[in-house]
């Protein structure tokens, strides 16, 4: 789920891009490592990455602890979208300058809608740092929000588990990674699909082809699945746990304990900058 890039140093606090620099990666290193660990995770690909890849290899992501529906607290489809969001328009702009358009901020803030209590818990300045955190989860799995699919293509017929009752019913190469934290895999199409009343199951296209979809599946991993840590990233951030228990949430079977330090500070500097960028302060315990 990590992207293969680290950032070089701290950048401003508007108008920078998000700050990375390439890592080359071995094919066959990655694939021992990936054989030695095993199947954790089920929603992210691994810190392999799904972005550019100087070998041009990346290896599926791994199944994981089966998802809970996590239904959101409103039903999205009827509930009218916010008006205001801790974060501006002008500050996700220097977030993002180079996203990719399918990622809008007004797909973002109509996808709060569902998870009512993202980024609006426990005061103005956690608020923020809520805002902040997820961003900069996004930002390190997606480069900046420039990509809305995963990258290789040659990992999509693994995402289907056969074993389940439902089955792969869109196609065995149906359910790669998508969206802002990389959705992937059928159960977790359909444990999200469930819990925000779409038949993504069905038709995960949708989260490649609606933005506010997209979004809505972000939301629904951070507000409800702890993945293999003991609470969700929501929960980490609003209790004052720490960044760090975020990343333990998203991978920290695999960047967490020593696992991968460069990954795990890549997603705290960029916390740091947006921190910086939406006014608030980081709180304690940002690395794993």
């Amino acid at each position: 789920m990590a992207s293969p890039t680290t950032p070089s140093s701290t950048g401003t606090a508007t108008g920078s891009a998000p700050i990375r620099s390439p890592t080359p990666c071995s094919a066959a290193s990655w694939a021992s490592r990936w054989a030695a660990r095993g199947h954790i995770r089920g929603i992210f690909h691994g810190y392999a990455g799904l972005l550019t890849n100087p070998v041009g290899w990346a290896r599926p992501r791994r199944r994981g602890p089966p998802p809970t529906r996590g239904d959101p607290v409103t039903d999205p489809t009827t509930t009218t979208a916010p008006t205001t969001f801790v974060v501006t328009e002008q500050q996700f702009d220097a977030m993002f300058p180079e996203r990719n358009p399918f990622y809008t901020y007004a797909g973002l803030v109509a996808a709060t809608v569902a998870y009512p209590a993202f980024a609006t818990s426990g005061g103005d300045r956690v608020a923020r740092r809520e805002a902040a955190a997820f961003l900069a989860q996004v930002s390190h799995e997606t480069h900046g929000l420039e990509h809305v699919v995963e990258v290789n293509t040659a990992n999509y017929p693994h995402y289907c588990d056969p074993a389940q009752p439902y089955g792969c019913p869109a196609g065995q190469d149906a359910y790669y990674g998508r969206g802002p934290l990389q959705l992937s895999w059928n159960f977790n199409y359909r444990a999200a699909g469930e819990a925000l009343g779409i038949d993504l199951l069905a038709d995960p296209w949708l989260v490649e082809q609606d933005p506010t979809v997209a979004w809505q599946t972000a939301l629904w991993y951070w507000n409800t699945q702890p993945g293999t840590a003991s609470m969700t990233c929501h929960d980490a951030i609003v209790g004052e746990h720490g960044f760090a228990e975020t990343i333990r949430a998203i991978n920290g079977p695999l960047e967490c304990e020593g696992g991968n330090p460069r990954q795990m500070n890549n997603r705290v500097r960029l916390f740091r900058h947006y921190v910086e960028i939406v006014g608030t302060t980081t709180g304690d315990h940002l690395t794993c």
